[in-house]
């Protein structure tokens, strides 16, 4: 079994089936690079067949250039879009290091995907049957269906008695307890490192149980991955990061907002705005 606040069995990867979204890339000959539509010679006739994309662009770089990393986020419908415009704008965008499913009533799920450029997100919508009925881009810190979610239906946090073999467990839950009820929007997050604290089998059994399973997952990968679970206590989740062996390296509760490590900062917001202005001149003006 794998250490933590969140278990799984050995060599499992988190429960999370996504639609892949990265763009279609066309292989010159086989062993060879893998290029991207934009540099072959059909991306000309492409954009010029889509010419919503080539509007969407810049109002997308626009909303880059000025969005703050706490402000509601502004979306991009693109339900109505065809295959074609679809193909493109996953081009464009391409897929960044962190995704994430979102568990809403009714069998409905939210999926994630981070661009390339941060900041801009790709959030899609399934019901029950695995039918796509909702798809947008959206300008913002993290999707805002995340946000929204991981504070819906939470529980009130009973700690109940006292488990056999109980180290700090039962201290450790009041402190929760008190720390979820006073955060407000905004305010810093408080961090407990298991690490630092004893806790016995029974203890994080116990915990694991009185906080309750969360309706957000979330992964960021790059050297190694940081996964991201919401509880279903209040502003209470699970952060855990991982080295290259996929071995626990940091295991810890947030208590506050959205844990950072999934967030995009103002500055990311800049960046990707200068990023996706030099796509949109160099392929679209």
């Amino acid at each position: 079994m794998k250490a933590g606040f969140w278990v799984a069995p050995e060599g499992a990867e988190d429960a999370m089936t996504v639609m892949p979204i990265g763009g279609d890339v066309l292989d010159e000959a086989p062993g060879r690079r893998r290029l991207s539509l934009l540099a072959t010679g059909k991306a000309e006739n492409l954009i010029r067949a889509c010419p919503r994309v080539s509007k969407m662009l810049p109002e997308i770089v626009a909303a880059l250039e000025t969005q703050a990393e706490n402000a509601q986020g502004r979306l991009f419908d693109l339900t109505e879009f065809s295959a074609e415009e679809i193909l493109l704008i996953e081009d464009v965008i391409g897929e960044g290091e962190v995704t994430g499913l979102v568990s809403l009533p009714d069998g409905v799920d939210a999926q994630i995907q981070e661009s390339v450029m941060a900041g801009l997100w790709r959030v899609r919508f399934t019901n029950l049957q695995g039918k796509l009925f909702a798809d947008y881009l959206e300008v913002s810190s993290l999707p805002e269906i995340a946000r929204r979610a991981a504070l819906v239906n939470c529980q009130p946090l009973d700690a109940g008695e006292p488990p056999a073999g109980a180290m700090n467990v039962m201290p450790l839950l009041a402190e929760i307890a008190g720390r979820s009820a006073a955060h407000k929007t905004g305010e810093p997050t408080h961090t407990i490192t298991f690490s630092l604290l004893p806790m016995s089998p029974e203890d994080m059994s116990h915990l694991q149980k009185c906080l309750g399973a969360g309706s957000v997952r979330l992964i960021s990968k790059g050297y190694g991955s940081c996964r991201i679970l919401s509880t279903a206590t209040m502003n209470v989740w699970s952060v855990q990061f991982f080295n290259a062996m996929d071995e626990i390296i940091l295991d810890t509760l947030e208590i506050g907002d959205a844990p950072a490590a999934a967030r995009a900062a103002e500055e990311d917001f800049r960046d990707s705005a200068k990023r996706l202005r030099e796509i949109e001149e160099a392929y679209f003006a």
